[in-house]
């Protein structure tokens, strides 16, 4: 009897095909200008097959059919782009053979330079497949990760410690809705190159998936946003956080400060705030502005309209916090702590009624190309050393193209502004990246090199298509600040 059963399974097992390397026909869809390979570019056959290149720029293409004769692929992907034909179309023509690779040179168009997919399933899908060494140890699948909305992240201990919203998981729709957390190492301590990626250290519970950050039994999804540590007056180190808990986009059910248990490893409710607190709490992107009156925690969004001392007893107390309003009284903007901040809507509302000279405003902002107003949505706000500037990379509510999809960089004096002139610096046609985040960690050569992420999603993009694999995740860009084109934005 054991006999037959091994004569079965060596005869099932026969019956397997493993697709090796040599099966596959490899297509390196690289930059022209740096030979680097460009994730996120889409080649689809005249019967709309599609293969979307994976973070190092590879796609592994083996259809049954289309093998050893010339096919062709149309070329599309955001801010990168071929040369149209006679009759309008980009793309080009190859002949897949196993084994076989080829290269497409593809034109970057954005300013910024999109370099990886930093989460989700199949980073290095197309790579693996064709037998490259990715430089992810899990490249294609950790912790059931599937998905990641918005990024919160502090240097804490000598790493980086990172908060996502809502996460995907391959085993049902519903995912993680209670916050996810990683950890991961700076390049210089071991970390990965974050022009390749991340190397997440997911946090996990029992059954290897992502862990609940801020466990509640109450209904509802839960966001920790403002990410910040502080100190206390014995100089140990608090890491807190804005939560909220909503039943839908529409309807906050709750919210309040949170903090990070160092015993548990999970962040806890420490005070349930009333609706009538707005403002008075962190929100957004936290970054830290040293005064000459000490340190205070700006919160950028993108506009810094929000402030507090940099220590755990004013971060806890609402009567501490203070907004960047417009007074009448003073003719200009005031720190205070008795109003809502001065919105950017707010601000050209005033200019038009005449209650605000335009000499005044902070927030009025044009494309430095063509003197169009840009009205932004969120974004972050860090000084940085190169340009000896404050510079903003924010997401422009609508900008024709995409909802949520337009990226800007912008420059000022001061945290406060003004803000001026924005030049366009990724665009996403059709698609959303919302929530931009710049890591001033990895900043190189004293700032003229910065990076920046944010969540490429077709959520409020109003796009019917979702993009395979790379859909609700976080995408990496790097920005040279000595571009030409971005001198339009600089304020001298």
């Amino acid at each position: 009897m054991l006999f037959r059963w091994l004569c079965l399974a060596l005869i099932l097992l026969s019956l397997v095909v493993f697709a090796a390397p040599e099966d596959y026909f490899g297509i390196h869809v690289i930059d022209e200008a740096t030979g680097r390979g460009v994730p996120l570019i889409t080649l689809r056959t005249t019967n709309h097959i599609a293969h979307t290149t994976d973070s190092a720029g590879w796609i592994a293409f083996s259809e049954p059919g289309l093998m050893k004769l010339p096919v062709y692929f149309s070329v599309e992907g955001p801010g990168y782009a071929l040369p149209k034909d006679g009759f309008g179309f980009s793309g080009v023509k190859l002949t897949p053979v196993a084994g076989k690779t080829a290269e497409v040179k593809v034109l970057r168009t954005n300013i910024a330079e999109r370099l990886c997919r930093l989460t989700g399933q199949g980073i290095y899908r197309d790579s693996t497949l064709l037998g490259h060494e990715a430089p992810l140890p899990r490249p294609n699948l950790f912790a059931d990760v599937m998905g990641l909305d918005s990024v919160q992240v502090v240097p804490r201990k000598g790493r980086y410690f990172w908060i996502f919203g809502d996460t995907q998981r391959p085993n049902y729709p519903l995912g993680n809705f209670h916050s996810t957390a990683a950890w991961s190492d700076p390049p210089d301590k071991g970390g990965l190159d974050p022009e390749h990626g991340i190397h997440f250290e997911y946090v996990t519970d029992n059954n290897g998936a992502v862990a609940k950050m801020l466990p509640v039994d109450d209904p509802g999804v839960v966001w920790l946003f403002g990410m910040l540590t502080v100190m206390d007056a014995g100089q140990k180190e608090h890491l807190l956080a804005h939560y909220s808990r909503w039943r839908d986009l529409g309807k906050r059910l709750e919210h309040g400060l949170a903090e990070y248990d160092e015993a548990e490893g999970r962040f806890r409710r420490i005070a349930v705030l009333g609706d009538e607190f707005e403002w008075q709490h962190p929100r957004h992107n936290a970054v830290r502005v040293k005064g000459a009156d000490g340190d205070w925690i700006y919160f950028s969004a993108p506009f810094c309209q929000t402030r507090v001392k940099a220590d755990y007893d004013s971060v806890q107390n609402t009567s501490d916090y203070e907004s960047l309003a417009w007074s009448p009284e003073h003719g200009d903007y005031i720190w205070q702590k008795a109003l809502a901040p001065t919105t950017q809507k707010d601000e050209a509302k005033l200019i038009a009624e005449n209650k605000m000279p335009k000499d005044k405003a902070r927030m009025q902002v044009v494309d430095a190309q063509t003197g169009k107003p840009v009205s932004l949505h969120a974004g972050s706000v860090h000084w940085n050393k190169h340009r000896g500037r404050w510079v903003m990379i924010a997401v422009q509510e609508s900008g024709g193209v995409s909802y949520l999809g337009e990226v800007w960089y912008l420059e000022a004096k001061q945290s406060e502004g003004p803000w001026r002139k924005a030049v366009k610096i990724a665009t996403h046609p059709k698609y959303s990246f919302y929530n931009p985040s710049h890591h001033d960690f990895f900043d190189q050569l004293d700032g003229r090199v910065i990076l920046f992420q944010g969540t490429y999603a077709e959520t409020f993009s109003g796009n019917p298509v979702a993009t395979p694999r790379y859909d609700y995740n976080q995408l990496m860009y790097r920005l040279d600040l000595d571009d030409e084109r971005l001198k339009a934005a600089r304020e001298e």
